[in-house]
């Protein structure tokens, strides 16, 4: 999935932070900050969506297909572009904004996955300067992991673009189905079969898909049946293990911090200091010494 095509008065094309190194496959988040300025975007495969960033409200002018828009954006308005559809608009200010591309194949497999009716092609309607607070919400937590580098791992920015998938395809679908309702959780033969996964492979990157795939169902429908069965989130149980694994090395061993960080699967002394910290309310070393 390309950065967007661009002309007219722009100093670069580079993003202040991206995802692109960081082995996502089905999203693309950039953030850039730029100058005043015109740019024309020609179509994309995937549809994209950009939310400003901006701290001051300022006026963008709009076009997409054959629509065309003029209004004061403010820090949080949304605009979803539809594949196929070329589009370009002129900033009056400088310009902040969040600019994200979700995977077209992605989102019909979600759709034929985790919602119903099923009603076969879904397609995103074009907006502008539409609000939506959980979108806003999924796509500042992936600001924020965009911004240090992945670092809290594959299984937390899968569950959230698959969240955002959910919410695109509510909301701003032309069909906006709802998703589908199954009861009861996973059951406990699949439900120990996760946790003993988890248990044993907590210093690797685990991916949601993975978890999937163990107990033969889709991503979207093991995140919810986990978390009727858990209580939490599969990401959440993660940082648990993972937290409850680290006490039970800082009272039983001697061995250094940074290797308990990473035998606990966090991938710096200071990301495992910060979780360890915002859980039980003590660092890893005054934890050790109690």
């Amino acid at each position: 999935m390309p950065e967007p095509n661009s002309v007219g008065n722009r100093n670069s094309d580079l993003p202040i932070v991206s995802s692109h190194n960081l082995g996502w496959t089905n999203l693309v988040v950039e953030e850039y900050q730029q100058p005043s300025g015109e740019m024309q975007m020609q179509p994309e495969a995937d549809p994209v969506m950009v939310m400003s960033l901006s701290s001051q409200p300022h006026r963008i002018h709009q076009t997409m297909g054959s629509r065309r828009y003029t209004g004061l954006y403010r820090q949080g308005d949304l605009c979803i572009t539809p594949n196929g559809l070329s589009s370009s608009y002129c900033a009056e200010g400088e310009d902040h904004y969040l600019y994200i591309q979700i995977s077209s194949v992605f989102l019909q497999k979600v759709a034929e996955e985790a919602l119903e009716p099923s009603t076969g092609r879904v397609e995103l309607l074009p907006n502008f300067q539409i609000r939506n607070p959980q979108l806003e919400s999924l796509l500042r937590l992936l600001q924020t992991e965009i911004r240090q580098e992945g670092r809290m791992g594959s299984l937390y920015s899968e569950s959230l673009t698959n969240a955002l998938a959910v919410s695109l395809l509510q909301g701003h679908s032309s069909t906006q189905p709802r998703i589908a309702q199954y009861e009861g959780g996973l059951g406990n033969r699949k439900l120990l079969l996760i946790t003993r996964y988890i248990a044993d492979t907590l210093e690797q990157n685990i991916k949601l898909a993975d978890l999937a795939q163990l107990v033969g169902i889709s991503q979207s429908h093991f995140s919810r049946l986990f978390k009727q069965s858990m209580g939490l989130t599969p990401y959440q149980y993660l940082l648990q293990q993972r937290i409850e694994r680290a006490q039970q090395l800082l009272k039983q061993t001697q061995r250094p911090l940074i290797e308990i960080a990473l035998a606990c699967g966090f991938d710096s002394h200071s990301h495992f200091s910060r979780q360890f910290r915002r859980a039980t309310g003590t660092t890893p070393k005054a934890y050790r010494t109690y």
